[in-house]
């Protein structure tokens, strides 16, 4: 910014490094405690590795991983809005239990979304590799 000291920004790209670190510990953090993110990181590294043994264009690539990553975020999203409702209400009530139920709702939606990419993407190539069998 004009007119703005050099600490200044100093202190501005330290912030946004620091927020990166955090961002990756919350990451780690889900990846330990929560079953259906390790899940999908299983399902991560097997549509990877999928994509790689049968040589998927770049554009099944972007399809591939925009997938994952909305999938990702979704868990994470969810993972966040169950820890905070927690808190809020630690004793058992119908809106938080909508709350929580919404937000798993919102993985499973993008789930199925990511799985219907993957049979679209890798169906055809494995049925030929079948039907070449």
């Amino acid at each position: 910014m004009p007119g703005a000291k050099p600490d200044a920004h100093a202190g501005r790209l330290r912030r946004r490094i620091a927020s990166f670190g955090h961002a990756f510990r919350g990451v780690a953090a889900a990846l330990r405690t929560e079953v259906h993110l390790r899940f999908h990181a299983a399902a991560t590294a097997a549509a990877v590795g999928l994509g790689f043994c049968l040589g998927i264009t770049r554009l099944e690539w972007a399809l591939v991983a925009l997938a994952i990553g909305v999938v990702w975020s979704a868990e994470l999203l969810n993972t966040a809005v169950e820890a905070l409702t927690d808190l809020v209400s630690p004793e058992y009530h119908a809106l938080a239990g909508r709350a929580k139920d919404v937000a798993a709702g919102a993985v499973l939606v993008v789930a199925v979304a990511a799985l219907v990419v993957g049979l679209l993407v890798f169906g055809p190539p494995l049925l030929a590799m079948i039907k070449e069998q």
